[in-house]
């Protein structure tokens, strides 16, 4: 059973940067690992979306500029840096898998969840 592991939420200041982590315990592996965000009642947003073959990514305009999605396929890991924070960034942050190699921002088009991460940005 294949496993999505997110680490690395915290509480920072507006203007600070955290780095969170996707970690893929399992086989098979999906071609596209996205970044999602659920703030307290609201819908989920897509954030970022990477290829883990060839490494195109997409990203939500709201965190163009300040967020950066990789991957480690070495280790399995897809990372997301986000830079710059402000207040709406706050959300719990959700890393998801998709077989298709189209790249989306879409949940629907996601097959495998992980527990989340919390990220509360403070003015």
């Amino acid at each position: 059973q294949v496993q999505l592991v997110e680490s690395g939420g915290d509480s920072v200041e507006v203007g600070g940067s955290l780095r969170l982590s996707c970690t893929v315990d399992g086989y098979p592996y999906k071609n596209i690992y996205g970044w999602f965000r659920q703030a307290a009642g609201e819908e989920y947003e897509g954030v970022a979306a990477i290829s883990r073959g060839d490494g195109r990514t997409i990203y939500a305009d709201s965190v163009k500029g300040r967020f950066t999605i990789s991957r480690d396929n070495a280790k399995n890991t897809v990372y997301l840096q986000m830079n710059n924070l402000k207040p709406e960034d706050t959300a719990m942050y959700y890393c998801a898998g998709r077989y298709a190699t189209t790249l989306m921002l879409d949940e629907a088009g996601y097959t495998e969840w992980g527990q989340g991460t919390q990220v509360t940005v403070s003015s």
